[in-house]
């Protein structure tokens, strides 16, 4: 959960007279989401934030659906997703539900506009790849292993150090927090979470941008692509203070937590949302009863999907899965250690594995994109 921050200059009280050097009034706005329940900051723009100069024709980014209802273990091979120059063109929707999105994204090269999602936060992990990702609250340098937190509506740009870069996303309709069991009352980490506050990396550095002319902001609204040109630079903040802002967590500082016999995933949750969960599975020590079993046991499915993307390290459950590769193991069906992986981990003390898992509470529908790179038969894996 983001804790309260203030960059710039600010009044000593909100919705009072606060005027510029030059006399003329700052322009308040408040940003939040969940209506005036949820999250929010207050920022003071030079100019009104509402100065559109002109607007394109919007143009459908719907992904087309290939599976509506399915029930069939699956993979896919997410580093065959081919690069693209274009930030928003190279993101590639593989599955969706009625809560969320979930993609793959290989840009090449950084975007010369502005990109707002006005429907969902997103949540991007950074598989490969590094550099800094720009708002009005600042900016924030990211590298691998980093997830990247930017609320919806906030208005972003993305300059990478490489050309080579790979990203998973997720789009929430929902806002994306940390567990509510590592919280306290008043919103600060517990001494039992897997991490804490000094692990969130905020927005620095922030800059005001006085500048008038032509600025390109794609704005994505269901389903939709809406190009929009602004009279001023949407980076014109002079000041900001609240709670809602992005932010940057890295995989490598979740702390895992271990025990004597097999943890179940829950232990390794980072986000929540009010339809789906995020875990992060990181180098950490096996079980240490002398008759442990380290791989996990068989489990069904049955009031979730359960989606891996699989980053780094030797999956021990799994056989011949590759880096950047994603499995999808659908509700109402059990599923388990590949054949020979349970023998294979009994005795081992650690783990080197790296992996994002995502659960969605509704079932997923799987794209066209996803097709292009699926692993045929992969429901067949558990054959000896």
């Amino acid at each position: 959960m983001p804790f309260y921050h203030k960059a710039g200059n600010i009044p000593d009280k909100r919705h009072v007279v606060f005027r510029q050097d030059n006399g003329t009034l700052y322009a308040e706005e408040l940003v939040g989401t969940q209506g005036f329940a949820g999250l929010s900051s207050l920022v003071y723009h030079l100019y009104p934030p509402t100065r559109v100069k002109q607007k394109d024709k919007a143009y459908s980014v719907i992904p087309k659906i290939a599976i509506e209802n399915g029930l069939d273990a699956m993979s896919f091979k997410g580093f065959n997703i081919q690069p693209e120059a274009d930030y928003i063109k190279s993101r590639k929707t593989l599955m969706v539900n009625a809560a969320m999105q979930i993609g793959l994204a290989a840009p090449s090269t950084s975007p010369d506009y502005f990109y707002k999602n006005a429907d969902a936060d997103e949540l991007l992990f950074i598989h490969k790849g590094s550099g800094t990702l720009y708002t009005m609250f600042g900016e924030l340098k990211f590298q691998y292993g980093d997830y990247i937190n930017i609320p919806r509506g906030t208005v972003y740009k993305i300059e990478f150090d490489t050309s080579e870069n790979r990203i998973l996303f997720v789009e929430s309709f929902d806002p994306i927090f940390t567990p509510r069991r590592y919280r306290n009352d008043f919103g600060q980490l517990l001494e039992h979470s897997p991490f804490c506050e000094r692990d969130i990396k905020i927005p620095q550095n922030l800059k005001t941008h006085d500048e008038q002319g032509e600025f390109d902001i794609f704005i994505k609204k269901k389903g939709f692509m809406f190009p929009y040109v602004y009279a001023n630079h949407p980076f014109d903040v002079a000041g900001w203070d609240g709670y809602l802002y992005p932010y940057t967590f890295s995989i490598f500082n979740f702390e895992p937590l271990t025990g004597r016999i097999h943890m179940p995933p829950p232990i390794h949750q980072t986000f929540e949302s009010k339809n789906f969960v995020i875990c992060s599975f990181v180098p950490r020590l096996y079980d240490y009863h002398p008759d442990a079993i380290p791989a996990p046991y068989h489990h069904s499915n049955i009031d979730s999907d359960e989606i891996l993307y699989y980053v780094d390290g030797d999956f021990m459950s799994r056989n011949n899965i590759e880096k950047g590769q994603i499995t999808l193991h659908p509700g109402g069906i059990p599923h388990g250690p590949h054949p020979g992986a349970i023998e294979r981990s009994i005795g081992k003390k650690e783990t080197e594995e790296l992996a994002v898992m995502i659960d969605p509470f509704q079932p997923m529908m799987i794209t066209e994109e996803a097709l292009n790179i699926e692993v045929k038969d992969y429901y067949k894996s558990w054959l000896d």
